[in-house]
């Protein structure tokens, strides 16, 4: 399959719209359309965080996104890169789309001067973990969520 990863753009609205509200439901997430407004608000937007490449086949078709994000280090002093959420097309599934999304945000993340690109999944999700085995060293750290 011939893809190709690039910024979204606003033309992508409708596509990355249902890749997202199904990759929300993937996760159990609740996930409403003014939610999903506000997410493409910052995507779009210059002065916020969040930053999204997407992967289209050669019919144009959206098949994955990558939501991702700089942050402080304050122990190091530096400034990483966080992959916020990373989805694929069951369709387009094994066909290199999530090495091509981790690679072209460490290439920003080499751009932007970032000393690191974190992400996390579920200790469930065996096929996603081992495409990331290929591309990341695993953390000894264990990852907490407040209660709320």
């Amino acid at each position: 399959m011939a893809v190709t990863l690039r910024w979204a753009e606003a033309r992508d609205r409708a596509q990355w719209d249902m890749l997202f509200e199904a990759y929300c439901a993937f996760g159990g997430a609740r996930q409403t359309s003014e939610m999903r407004d506000r997410v493409w608000a910052w995507i779009h937007d210059p002065s916020a965080q969040t930053r999204c490449f997407v992967v289209a086949d050669a019919h144009g078709q959206l098949v994955g996104f990558v939501h991702f994000r700089s942050f402080e280090r304050p122990m190091d002093a530096a400034i990483g890169g966080y992959i916020d959420d990373m989805f694929v097309a069951p369709a387009a599934r094994r066909q290199g789309v999530v090495d091509l999304m981790i690679e072209g945000v460490g290439a920003y993340a080499k751009e932007q001067g970032w000393d690191v690109v974190r992400w996390m999944t579920s200790d469930t999700n065996y096929r996603a973990r081992a495409v990331y085995d290929r591309h990341a060293n695993r953390s000894n750290w264990i990852t907490y969520q407040l209660k709320r």
